[in-house]
Parts: structure tokens; C-alpha cells; sequence
């Protein structure tokens, strides 16, 4: 069972924040102007901190049920960890704060720093993923950490397509064969889903002693955390049709 709610939280996280990830990864090419990349930030603007409480749970889920698991993954990729942590940080100060005051150069430099950070999410995931899967680290993980970031990227531009109306819903599904982004969506959900799969085959899953006690805990939070998902999505169902609050 804590296998299972490990793989819940962990492919939960990368299937729907890895769409806003990939969206922020193309946010350049989709949108031209300021007012462009404020209404591709809207996009995902009421999803992206719901989705950040999956990758909290799937770490909270690892220091309570797996703790020598976590601790092999923090020790064996100590600098990954600590760069996909200030990746985070900065594409989230990027979302928080381009809005917070006014001037083209003030957005501008959150707007780099949400591409920044959201690349580097991407990249820091793929590095990891990369050496639980194939042992590799040094120069040799930016192959598979490439391959990682462009799936992140193909996500984003399918959830974006979902999303966006016009030119932007147009430049979003370049990927996506004009109409066809809730199919391409559902394959990248799928690709991202196999590969935290694969990489979860070749970690030692051996769950602590705590699971007696944590597990009903958990059991009875996961319901909770499906039903306001989905009251989110389904709430902001319909495409974006001007800017947000960011």
C-alpha cells in the first residue's frame, strides 16, 4: 500500500505540474508582448500552487514512509535536489511578484525568471530521473535531462493549447495538429506517467516501520485532495479569456 501512495502523489505531481512547468519553459515563444505572457501566466495562474501540494505530499510521503529511500536520493544528489529547490523558489517569486509593481522592465525580469526557474525545474527533474534510471551523472545525464525537459515542454504547450483562445491557443499547438491538444495532452500525461514509472522500478522501495500509523491518515487525506483538485479544474474549465491576478 505505501508503494501505492507513493506512485499517487509522485506521478500526480508530474502530470499536472508538469504543465505548468512546460508552460513557463514557453512562455518566450507563446507570449510576444507583455500583455501576451500576462494572459499565458493566466493559464495556469489557478493550478499552480494546488499542483506544488503534490510534490509537498510525495515528500512528505517519502520522510514518513520510505526515510532510507529519501535519504539516498538527498545524499546521492545533494546539488540536483538544492537547484531543483531554487528553481522553485525563483519561478514562483517570478509568477508572485511580475505584477506587483508597474514597468515593462520590472515584468520582464520575473518574466526571465519564470522561464528560468521553470527550465530549470525541468532540467534539475531530468537530472534526476536520469540518474535513477540509467546511473549517470557529470555531462553524461544532459542527454536524458534534455529528453525530460523537452517532454515538460511538449505537456505545457498541450495544456497551454487547452487553455488559451486565438493566436496564442494557435502558437500553443504547434505540437498538437491544430485540434488535437486534448489528445496530445493525454499522450504527454501518459509519456510523463511512464517515465516516473520506469524510474520508481529501479528504486529500493522499502517502506519504514511507520506505515501501521500513517497510511489511514493518509488514506483519508487522499479523498480530500482529489475532490478540491478536481473542484479547481472543473471551476476553471473554460478557456482564458484576458489576464489574472498575476
Amino acid at each position: 500500500m505505501e508503494i501505492f501512495i507513493l506512485a499517487f502523489f509522485a506521478l500526480g505531481y508530474l502530470v499536472l505540474a508538469g504543465a505548468d512547468i512546460g508552460v513557463g519553459m514557453a512562455l518566450p515563444y507563446l507570449g510576444r508582448s507583455a500583455a501576451e505572457r500576462r494572459e499565458v501566466i493566466a493559464a495556469i495562474a489557478p493550478f499552480f500552487l494546488g499542483n506544488e501540494v503534490w510534490l509537498v505530499a510525495t515528500a512528505g510521503v517519502l520522510a514518513g514512509l520510505f526515510p532510507e529511500l529519501e535519504g539516498e536520493l538527498l545524499s546521492g544528489n545533494y546539488t540536483v535536489v538544492v537547484s531543483l529547490l531554487l528553481a522553485w523558489v525563483i519561478r514562483d517569486m517570478g509568477l508572485w511578484l511580475r505584477g506587483r509593481l508597474p514597468g515593462t522592465g520590472w515584468q520582464a525580469f520575473w518574466d526571465g525568471a519564470i522561464v528560468a526557474g521553470s527550465w530549470g525545474l525541468a532540467l534539475s527533474w531530468g537530472l534526476l530521473i536520469g540518474h535513477v534510471l540509467l546511473g549517470l551523472q557529470g555531462p553524461a545525464a544532459a542527454l536524458p535531462a534534455l529528453v525530460v525537459a523537452a517532454l515538460f515542454g511538449t505537456h505545457g504547450l498541450a495544456f497551454a493549447a487547452l487553455r488559451l483562445r486565438g493566436a496564442l491557443r494557435a502558437r500553443a499547438a504547434v505540437l498538437s495538429g491544430g485540434a488535437e491538444e486534448a489528445r496530445t495532452y493525454a499522450l504527454t500525461s501518459a509519456a510523463l506517467v511512464a517515465v516516473g514509472v520506469l524510474a520508481g522500478l529501479r528504486l529500493p522501495l522499502e517502506a519504514g516501520t511507520s506505515g501501521a500509523l500513517l497510511v489511514p491518515v493518509i488514506m483519508t487525506m487522499i479523498p480530500l485532495l482529489v475532490a478540491s483538485q478536481a473542484w479547481v479544474w472543473w471551476t476553471f474549465r473554460h478557456r482564458v479569456s484576458g489576464p489574472s491576478y498575476l
